[in-house]
């Protein structure tokens, strides 16, 4: 069987690939959850140290930056990495395997830091640019929102940028492949946890106890006709009930209920619907039982809004370096959430997303304990990240 095609990359990117996969798998055999990510800030920092990064270390806690300045412009990009991993106990059998038990880099941001990495060595070797390039290791995106920590403890003071560009792996996408959705390209994100309170009892008793069972029920199906009768038709909203605690005995009514929410959109002004139709059918729903129903409703991750004639940068660079084909053609936003959002909320940018591969060869989706990140879309992804810098920071 022919062995398949390499994918695109610059030749300068391909020559130290065995040594990028390297870096890949090491952090993979040692992941660290949000805010724990010392080694691999640690790995991170030294190498940007030893190629001519001026570093910045412990923004957000475990953020790296790292700043090169080359020429005379007063023009600032920056570029953005991820490095957490998450709490799942790895299955993949992979010999570079999690060596930490319930911890697992299963959403490729072993190989976001291994492209970002990449890019910098490059870029530092060959400093065709002129300007401020700033390259950000984030901590913490999976759900504890490093990125916004990173702002609050004063990113854009010490690292102005006119624009910052994301990128994420994708399986199901041709690999090393590129999708570019301009607007709003990720759903927000947010969580609801309605506490139910009744009256507890004997189950062979019922007419004595004002049931939370039967009254969170209740809410469940009532919270399905959100989406289906106040969103309107060409919008998207999602509210899922993912855990429903209660009880534990089969002849005791508990007195207490607790219901979890994911809720997603892609419109701000449906986000700000979701929460007031959550909690006006939590609250009256329970009142027509005699029961109480208290929502805690917190917003996590906004739209992910990428910018128009951003997109269409990242999209010309593209076309530029490998063609049309290196686009797929697709304009569909993604129901999954990411915390670069908060970036793009202070500054206009780009988050693509790079094709993993379909089938075998681009595995499981991410979350799941058998995924792993394609080492063949490494170089591909780091040759995007120095063609990025490149173009935005152009020479005369």
């Amino acid at each position: 069987m022919n062995a398949p095609l390499p994918l695109p990359a610059l030749e300068e990117i391909r020559a130290f690939d065995a040594e990028m996969v390297a870096i890949r798998h090491q952090i993979h055999a040692q992941p660290e959850l949000a805010y724990q990510e010392h080694a691999t800030a640690e790995l991170v920092a030294e190498r940007l140290a030893r190629w001519g990064y001026e570093v910045h270390r412990g923004l957000g806690g475990t953020g790296v930056v790292g700043t090169l300045r080359e020429g005379t412009s007063g023009r600032h990009v920056g570029l953005r990495a991820d490095m957490d991993a998450l709490p799942i106990v790895e299955t993949s059998g992979k010999p570079w395997a999690s060596k930490v038990l319930g911890k697992m880099h299963a959403c490729g941001h072993d190989g976001h830091t291994a492209m970002l990495l990449a890019a910098a060595r490059h870029l530092a070797a060959t400093r065709h640019f002129d300007g401020h390039l700033h390259l950000v290791f984030q901590p913490a995106e999976e759900g504890q929102a490093g990125a916004r920590k990173m702002l609050e403890d004063g990113f854009l003071d010490l690292f102005p940028c006119d624009a910052m560009f994301g990128m994420h792996n994708m399986p199901g996408q041709p690999e090393g492949r590129f999708v570019a959705v301009p607007g709003f390209a990720m759903a927000s994100s947010d969580t609801a946890v309605i506490t139910v309170r009744g009256v507890g009892g004997h189950g062979a008793m019922p007419h004595l106890a004002v049931d939370p069972v039967v009254v969170g029920s209740s809410i469940v199906m009532a919270l399905q006709t959100i989406v289906s009768r106040n969103v309107p038709p060409l919008q998207m909203g999602i509210v899922t009930v993912g855990a429903f605690l209660a009880g534990d005995a089969p002849n005791v009514i508990p007195g207490e209920a607790e219901l979890r929410l994911t809720v997603r959109a892609f419109n701000p002004e449906v986000r700000d619907l979701l929460e007031r139709r959550i909690t006006e059918i939590a609250q009256t729903q329970a009142a027509v039982y005699g029961a109480t129903a208290e929502v805690t409703y917190q917003r996590r991750y906004p739209v992910l809004n990428n910018d128009p004639a951003q997109t269409e940068f990242c999209k010309q660079v593209i076309r530029d370096w490998v063609g049309a084909d290196g686009l797929i053609a697709t304009t569909e936003p993604v129901t999954g959430s990411e915390d670069f959002a908060f970036f793009l909320e202070k500054v206009p940018g780009c988050y693509v997303f790079i094709g993993n591969g379909v089938g075998s060869v681009g595995g499981c989706m991410v979350h799941n304990a058998g995924y792993d990140f394609n080492d063949r879309v490494l170089s591909t992804g780091a040759s995007y990240w120095v063609r990025v810098a490149e173009t935005y920071l152009k020479t005369a």
